[in-house]
């Protein structure tokens, strides 16, 4: 009962740092709005949550070898010091320019907290518990996804002031970096000599490290994909106005935290490979949806299910690659966040298809490459 009270007292901080993680899906909703204040085209537009998920690329695997020299604790704390400033920015300037440097910001601060933020739970949780934390995780992250389009929605309303999200999400995160400060986390010393680049990138040579980090491109690239893509399908096909539209961003956040907490307790009941399977024939429904509905009740609900289906499909990849390879966690967990830059490619081809295909079936049919993959992925999940 007494080691069980300590670890509540570890996990609190660390799940507040989750909702901190959760900032970076302000993206979405904020590229909707910053392409009607800007009057931007779609690829124009789309940049902005490419830029975000570029920096996962470039500074991913730097991470996992950085968090091998001052610990998982510390490069949390520098990540959220860098979020902190990626959300000053669009209070100081609002324009293209601004927008690029907040969102770039945003990437990097996430990249540092995705690496070191799941790795860091394993030295409070393990073995089968690791894969209900880390869902436990994304719910509290899924909230901040939910609340940002509210927030952006309000602010838009009663203020014309839509960005009042970005000074509210700093204070919670400097009270995430207090509340993280004062705990004491005992971190696992790395033995022998730290990996390489070269060594960190060989472990894609193992199958299920490989399929697993093409896993989360896809997993990333339907999350963002839809957080942007739902709104500008209301608009497209109902002609509504983005303030209301952007609530289908929150119906996906919705669902998505709905999964994740119904996620944390199935995982500890059943095998994670039957609840992939499920997760994804969700996704397949969805998506399959978005190509014919055309009422608002009927988007609402293929957004839903895109929502729920994608809610674990990130924590039981990534566990399972963690446990695949144990000696190597740092390193297996800067390869997986690498995979995040899917956040950036499908984006990118989503609006280009859609300025080709002059409607947002371009963007679906992007992520139905996405949903594929995943559901083929199935076959290889093994616990």
């Amino acid at each position: 009962m007494k080691n069980t009270k300590k670890i509540y007292a570890k996990l609190i901080p660390v799940m507040f740092c989750f909702f901190a993680m959760g900032f970076v899906d302000l993206v979405g909703i904020a590229t909707n709005y910053v392409k009607a204040d800007l009057s931007l085209t779609d690829t124009e537009a789309n940049i902005f949550p490419s830029m975000v998920f570029f920096w996962f690329l470039i500074f991913s695997v730097p991470t996992g070898m950085l968090m091998n020299r001052i610990g998982r604790k510390r490069t949390v704390l520098l990540s959220l010091v860098v979020t902190i400033l990626a959300l000053i920015v669009p209070i100081i300037s609002h324009s293209y320019a601004g927008m690029l440097i907040s969102f770039s910001l945003l990437g990097i601060g996430n990249t540092l907290m995705q690496v070191s933020l799941n790795p860091l739970i394993s030295n409070i949780v393990s073995g089968e518990r690791l894969a209900s934390s880390l869902t436990l995780g994304q719910f509290v992250k899924a909230i901040a996804s939910f609340v940002a389009p509210i927030l952006a929605a309000w602010g838009a309303i009663q203020f014309s002031y839509w960005q009042i999200l970005f000074p509210i999400f700093t204070i919670i995160a400097i009270i995430a970096i207090v509340v993280l400060s004062s705990t004491s986390i005992e971190e696992k010393k790395i033995e022998g000599k730290s990996s390489s680049f070269g060594e960190c990138f060989a472990l894609l040579g193992d199958k299920l490290i490989l399929l697993s980090f093409l896993g989360i491109m896809c997993h990333v690239g339907i999350d963002v994909g839809t957080n942007v893509t739902a709104p500008k399908i209301l608009i497209e096909r109902l002609g509504m106005e983005l303030a209301d539209a952007g609530y289908a961003t929150s119906v996906y956040f919705l669902f998505r935290t709905i999964g994740c907490l119904s996620g944390a307790f199935i995982l500890a009941k059943v095998s994670g490979k039957m609840f992939f399977a499920i997760s994804v024939i969700m996704l397949a429904l969805g998506m399959g949806g978005l190509y014919f509905v055309d009422t608002k009740i009927t988007i609402y609900a293929c957004v839903a299910l895109i929502g729920f289906g994608n809610s674990n499909v990130f924590s039981i990849i990534f566990s399972q690659a963690l446990l695949h390879k144990p000696s190597k966690q740092n390193e297996v967990s800067g390869l997986m966040i690498m995979g995040l830059f899917g956040g950036t490619i499908f984006p990118l081809v989503m609006g280009i298809v859609s300025d080709i295909m002059l409607a947002q079936i371009g963007a679906v049919l992007v992520m139905t490459i996405g949903v594929a993959y995943l559901l083929l992925l199935t076959r290889n999940i093994k616990f």
